[in-house]
């Protein structure tokens, strides 16, 4: 009996004994093991890892010119612990807190901290103006505007909450949207006391607190070593290596190509939240809204590097994925020159600083220039930022695709060309525009408000020379013959009323898509509420409005781009195409490829389009067009280069506004399509014709139409 279970217990130790060296083998040789990988995890819990920083992509135009790329660099860097020392508000706030203390000694305490801590700031301000040859005052004003930064962007944060229901959120429609000063002012006069505001801000603590700001940048070798001999040692001054974002021209396309800033929003922390390797660390830079660097995060953005050591001293490395690349159609060295040459131009008192400008390839629907006036300097929009957002002249929205304006008369020819396809009217078939004003309720002409006369005494008012003269008689009498939903359809098939730009097919499949701030328009009585993406949701328009919607005024509303691809459409003999500012194909996710490549036909007929190029053309062309006067001088060298220009000009009261809309075609049938829109502007004829001209003249230089360098060789 004894000895069967002696055997009995060898045999179930042997079995055991072979399973363990199973199970043993499994894990040791077999590399796929799901226990393989639980030790490698576990090893890597044990272990330490040092992730590196993440390598942005570069941004290029359509020539290849580096738009913005990462530039790597040191910085002296002060802690804000530190430069408060010169901010009274924070050591009279350290004061108040010390006084509720029950210690005696407190106070004593801080003013003693206080004042070494002074002694200690200025002996850095001094080093530093010696270090780099620059006067402490410089030096004392840059570290002034780091804490006045930080106390701005605390007072706000503690109005906010106090005060949610000030009647500023209503003024902006959401109260992070209230300028500063504004706040500030509101938070005075709801809470006069001084001490009790201090104590409020007191309890803010916010992230730019405990990030280093830049004080001095190191831009040499030697420039480096100096500091760390002189700084590395004092607490509160860090030399810094950074991936700096650099903008090589600064200030050109500056709302299209957008900035990178810290990525606080929590919406926009969600992008790579499933990444380890491209989520964001808490000192990352991300694309902050709206322009390009916003709208490609997720091309742009590599993943970080990783460097790992685990409890067996093995080092597992992870390199680094640089981002990729984004290439634009526009030509930044076309559109520095547009820029610079509104801000140097001789306007009228009454023009900008508000303008926008939009040249369309029309051959390809490539964008060439997307301009919005005034400018601000991307390698400063970090630090500038709560004065741009403040700044009454709007520098960061992009008028181009995100301001709304009556058209004013650069509408007519769409107008016409909806009279003329619904069978409203006949090219030879004259409105009358007497010298008199116009009943009640219609728009008078123009030419009667100024002159006191009519068209009715210089031709006949058929659509040719309506188009020419720009004729409200005539136009506003035409759109309120044509039914309302045709109308609408019209201008929704030109592309008014429904959004222009859309974002690479990568982006737009993104779990969170990005797109462009940009404004659809109003083609209807109300804006509306929602983005519109088939004519079917477009809300209605009244009959009374139609004779307004004639002129480009009453409720209807486009953007300088729709206006500049209208143009390229009736350039293209009524093929519409959306516009494109990516290299990439990137309507494919958003409209089907007949609105891409291919473009869509809306079949206007070869007579309404000859109307309209003659019309357009006598306004360029012909004496009493409204832009002969601007364009005169240049006719005989355009029709040597065997180029013609056809245009619309337009203005409006309400707001008052000068526009140009047209295109310019050569002899081997390149064309450039533009508009131009002048806020302020009186007359589209003397205030928007001129600049459209020379704009022009620019793009001959270039090359996108006139005879070729490949053509006079």
């Amino acid at each position: 009996m004894y000895e069967k279970r002696i055997k009995f217990f060898i045999i179930l130790s042997s079995l055991l004994l072979f399973l363990c060296l199973l199970r043993l083998i499994q894990m040791q040789l077999l590399p796929t093991s799901s226990v393989q990988g639980d030790i490698d995890q576990l090893k890597r819990q044990m272990g330490q890892s040092r992730q590196l920083k993440t390598v942005r992509g570069e941004i290029l135009d359509t020539k290849g010119n580096v738009l913005a790329t990462d530039e790597p660099h040191f910085q002296l860097c002060i802690d804000y612990k530190f430069s408060s020392f010169l901010d009274d508000r924070v050591g009279r706030r350290k004061l108040l807190r010390a006084a509720d203390k029950d210690d005696p000694d407190a106070v004593d305490k801080v003013q003693k901290e206080l004042k070494l801590g002074l002694e200690d700031l200025n002996q850095v301000i001094d080093k530093c103006a010696q270090f780099r040859g620059v006067e402490s005052s410089k030096i004392r004003t840059e570290i002034q505007r780091i804490n006045d930064d930080i106390w701005n962007r605390r007072t706000f944060q503690a109005w906010r909450p106090n005060f949610p229901n000030s009647e500023l959120s209503k003024k902006y429609n959401s109260i992070i949207s209230v300028p500063y000063s504004e706040a500030f002012a509101d938070f005075q006069m709801k809470e006069p006391d001084l001490t009790k505001r201090i104590r409020l801000i007191n309890r803010i603590d916010i992230a730019e607190m405990h990030d280093p700001w830049m004080l001095l940048e190191l831009k040499t070798d030697d420039d480096i070593f100096a500091a760390q001999l002189e700084f590395l040692k004092v607490d509160g001054i860090n030399i810094m290596p950074k991936a700096r974002r650099l903008y090589p021209y600064g200030t050109v396309a500056a709302q299209t190509i957008g900035w990178v800033g810290r990525v606080t929003q929590t919406k926009d922390r969600q992008l790579f939240k499933d990444d380890k390797l491209a989520s964001y660390l808490a000192e990352d830079l991300g694309g902050r809204e709206d322009g390009v660097e916003y709208i490609c995060e997720s091309i742009l953005r590599g993943r970080r590097g990783e460097e790992f050591e685990d409890i067996d001293s093995q080092i597992v490395r992870t390199e680094i994925s640089f981002g990729s690349n984004v290439t634009l159609t526009l030509d930044i060295e076309l559109q520095e020159k547009i820029e610079n040459y509104l801000a140097a131009y001789p306007h009228e008192p009454n023009c900008g600083p508000g303008m926008a400008v939009v040249v369309i390839d029309v051959g390809k629907s490539e964008i060439l220039a997307l301009v919005s006036m005034p400018v601000y300097d991307l390698n400063r929009a970090r630090y500038d930022y709560s004065d741009l957002v403040s700044n009454s002249d709007r520098p960061l929205i992009n008028r181009a695709i995100n301001k709304r304006y009556p058209p004013g008369s650069v509408v007519k020819p769409l107008i016409l060309i909806a009279g003329l396809e619904s069978g409203k009217i006949t090219p030879e078939q004259t409105i009358s525009c007497p010298a008199q004003k116009a009943p009640q309720a219609w728009p008078s002409c123009w030419l009667y408000n100024r002159f006191r006369t009519g068209h009715d005494g210089r031709w006949e008012n058929n659509a040719r020379n309506a188009i020419r003269g720009s004729c409200n008689i005539y136009f506003s009498r035409l759109a309120h013959k044509i039914d309302p939903q045709v109308l609408q359809q019209w201008l929704f098939n030109f592309g008014y009323g429904q959004n222009m730009l859309f974002p690479p097919p990568s982006i737009a499949q993104n779990e969170i898509p990005r797109n462009f701030r940009q404004s659809s328009g109003v083609i209807s009585n109300i804006a509306p509420r929602k983005q519109i993406t088939d004519f079917e949701q477009m809300p209605p328009l009244s009959n009374s409005e139609r004779r307004w919607f004639g002129i480009g005024q009453g409720n209807l509303r486009t953007t300088p781009l729709q206006v500049a691809n209208s143009m390229a459409t009736i350039a293209r003999g009524g093929l519409f195409k959306l516009p494109r500012l990516f290299k990439q194909d990137i309507q494919d996710a958003v409209y089907d490829s007949s609105a891409t490549s291919q473009g869509i036909d809306l079949e206007i007929s070869p007579g309404t389009l000859a109307v309209i190029n003659e019309g357009m053309s006598a306004v360029v062309n012909k004496i009493s067009g409204t832009a002969n006067t601007a364009f005169a001088e240049v006719l005989p060298g355009l029709t040597e280069k065997n180029i013609k220009v056809y245009g619309k000009t337009g203005s409006t009261q309400d707001p008052e506004l000068a526009w140009f809309g047209g295109f310019a075609v050569d002899g081997a049938n390149r064309s450039i399509a533009i508009a131009v829109v002048v806020e302020g502007g009186q007359h589209g004829s003397s205030d928007a014709a001129p600049l459209a001209r020379d704009i022009i003249q620019f793009c001959i230089e270039k090359e996108y139409i006139g005879q070729t360098q490949q053509a006079r060789e």
